[in-house]
């Protein structure tokens, strides 16, 4: 992960998050990368021509996959303290074993979250969110 960090860098941007995906019998790695600013079809298009020459020599994933390049999206999960660290200041959704709760994410620590729900504030450690994802209020 470290040296995709760092090739993604290269092309002006930074790496949030890959995953794994399998649909309709396809593999896919997906790579998400964020920019201030917004990304742009030309970032992701830089980083799968930068990405995809070395993944055919050193592949992420055994067996055939699809490489996708894009932006997490505004409604976007929260896995990472990092992810959580940059979305201070929005909506989240968390779900730990015992809670479903949203609110306004308040700060984010190494360990723990702050939230400003209707009923006040919390903290969460991240040992328990089982699940956390940002969301647009319409």
């Amino acid at each position: 992960m470290d040296n995709l960090e760092n090739l993604v860098k290269e092309c002006g941007v930074e790496l949030y998050d890959t995953e794994i995906a399998n649909e309709n019998g396809r593999a896919i790695y997906r790579v998400y990368i964020t920019k201030n600013g917004g990304v742009s079809l030309d970032d992701c298009e830089k980083v799968s021509r930068l990405l995809s020459p070395i993944f055919d020599v050193t592949p992420p994933i055994s067996g055939e996959y699809s490489l996708e390049v894009s932006s997490p999206g505004l409604e976007r999960k929260l896995e990472k303290p990092k992810h959580f660290k940059s979305s201070i200041g929005e909506l989240v959704k968390i779900k730990t074993a015992v809670l479903s709760v949203q609110g306004r994410l308040l700060d984010a620590s190494d360990e723990a979250i702050n939230l400003q729900t209707n009923d006040g504030k919390i903290q969460i450690d991240y040992v328990n969110i089982k699940k956390a994802k940002t969301y647009l209020e319409w």
